[in-house]
């Protein structure tokens, strides 16, 4: 399996281009990035996590803006490929956004793909003007849109909530720009991912991880997809080596490891520890 690296970012602790340059560096193959655009103050949804309205930390309302991050990252490395984990299209226009993305691609030579979520936080998303009960519906259509954009010489879309005529847009991505919805296991979930995206990113409380892979390869059959789905693994704790074994024969495809956003130092050292475990080898000199 791949081995990515997540760095939830904010306004402190190591920046994302440092970090990606280490992670290029000690041989990691993707960088991944968060997203929320602001998070507010009275709000009824539940994190994830808690179950309540309380957050599991102030990183959340700290966060920055993934594609510029990744863009200071991309300026600092010529390898690793850059992701999020997970941007929220929904919060943005959608012509706009495919421009920013086919834009970093074109700059970082095709390297960036694209985690997205449906949006747990659905108060953050009514801010945005997006109906709870349809970010489903308007994620669909903000990828149709987008790739409409990045694909086709004069571009077009006609839904419910991304509505545009025929238009020129450049630049286009390099390739197909791979999508994986990271959210819970679920048929809903799943069927969604079957006809919409490239696979799936697990959630840090997700347990029976290899009996959903089965599940979400039966519904990307049943779909008429061809291959298998693209699954990213995004690891809370420790993992048992038991377990590894288990994904990877499952087809897991990747590996999704955190670090805090602390100083420098510290990360630093805290991910060469985890290089060594994994047993990566850096990246030979060149010249």
């Amino acid at each position: 399996m791949r081995n990515g690296l997540v760095l939830f970012t904010s306004d402190r602790g190591i920046t994302p281009a440092r970090l990606a340059a280490a992670a290029e560096e000690r041989g990691f193959d993707t960088f991944y990035v968060p997203e929320h655009t602001h998070i507010p103050v009275r709000r009824d949804a539940a994190h994830p996590g808690t179950g309540d309205a309380t957050l599991p930390d102030d990183r959340y309302t700290r966060t920055l803006d993934p594609w510029i991050s990744l863009a200071t990252a991309a300026a600092v490395t010529s390898r690793i490929r850059l992701s999020t984990a997970v941007a929220l299209p929904v919060e943005s226009d959608p012509i706009t956004l495919a421009k920013q993305v086919a834009t970093l691609d074109h700059l970082s030579g095709g390297r960036v793909e694209i985690g997205a979520g449906f949006g747990w936080n659905t108060d953050e998303l009514a801010d945005h003007g997006v109906p709870a009960d349809r970010r489903r519906t308007v994620l669909k259509e903000y990828v149709e849109a987008m790739r409409a954009l990045w694909t086709q010489e004069e571009a077009a879309y006609d839904g419910e909530f991304v509505s545009f005529g025929p238009s020129w847009a450049w630049p286009k991505p390099a390739r197909h720009v791979p999508l994986v919805i990271g959210a819970g296991a679920g048929p809903r979930t799943f069927a969604w991912i079957a006809r919409h995206a490239d696979g799936w990113m697990t959630t840090p409380q997700q347990r029976d991880i290899t009996d959903q892979i089965g599940a979400l390869q039966r519904a990307w059959s049943e779909a008429g997809r061809e291959g298998r789905p693209d699954v990213r693994v995004l690891i809370a704790s420790r993992p048992d080596p038991d377990d590894l074994a288990a994904w990877a024969e499952a087809g897991a495809t990747e590996l999704i490891w955190g670090v805090p956003d602390k100083e420098p130092d510290e990360v630093l050292a805290s991910l060469d520890r985890l290089t060594a475990r994994l047993g990566l080898a850096p990246e030979p000199l060149l010249g």
